[in-house]
């Protein structure tokens, strides 16, 4: 225990000085469209952080707003080169996904809170360079609706559905890790609710 507390006490620097509020969950949680909302309706300036990713883009996806779509060689020279703040293979499908720093620089830069939208595992990470930072854990009421809001998609194979399945199974398991947890099985409800919470931790850090 003493080795930990030497640890936490020799806690380097954040990369960028920016606060971090981090949204994530898993897949079928809906961080995407809260993540959105909260860019709108959050009592404190929010700059959504862009992931980069080397998966193909959906129909409906625009580089540069949805993702950064990268090669999957430019992807491995920025890991190569630390321009990422976190980085992983996720869903066991093959592609990278990861958080740039210069999305938090931008958010430092716009006088705004960095609010990536990342999985459980690319949080984890966050949580330790940014001990400070807020952190959502957002999930739906049951397993049974994961499922339904990924089969709603119409985007993946069976196959790989059972895969993001499996991978909430693991991520759930994480969800103490979280400052605070939110179940969106109402959006407009949900939203309120993580306003609420960003309201109260800025409360908290200016008194």
């Amino acid at each position: 225990m003493a080795a930990e507390t030497g640890a936490a006490e020799a806690q380097p620097k954040p990369p960028v000085d920016v606060p971090v509020i981090v949204l994530s969950g898993p897949s079928g949680s809906g961080k995407s469209t809260i993540v959105d909302r909260l860019v709108r309706e959050s009592p404190v300036k929010l700059v959504k952080v862009i992931s980069a990713t080397t998966r193909p883009p959906r129909p409906t996806e625009k580089d540069g707003e949805d993702y950064y779509f990268l090669s999957p060689e430019e992807f491995e020279r920025r890991r190569q080169a630390g321009e990422f703040l976190e980085c992983a293979e996720v869903h066991g499908s093959g592609y990278w996904y990861g958080t740039l720093l210069s999305e938090l620089r931008r958010a430092a830069e716009q006088g705004g809170w960095a609010l990536p939208e990342i999985d459980v595992q690319g949080a984890l990470r966050v949580m330790e360079v940014y001990p400070d930072a807020l952190t959502i854990f957002l999930k739906t009421p049951s397993e049974e609706e994961y499922e339904r809001r990924l089969r709603k998609r119409g985007t993946e194979s069976d196959e790989a559905i059972q895969r993001r399945l499996q991978t909430a199974r693991n991520e759930l398991q994480y969800a103490h890790r979280y400052r605070y947890q939110v179940i969106n099985d109402d959006l407009d409800r949900a939203v309120r609710e993580i306003v609420d919470i960003i309201s109260q931790w800025e409360e908290k850090a200016h008194a």
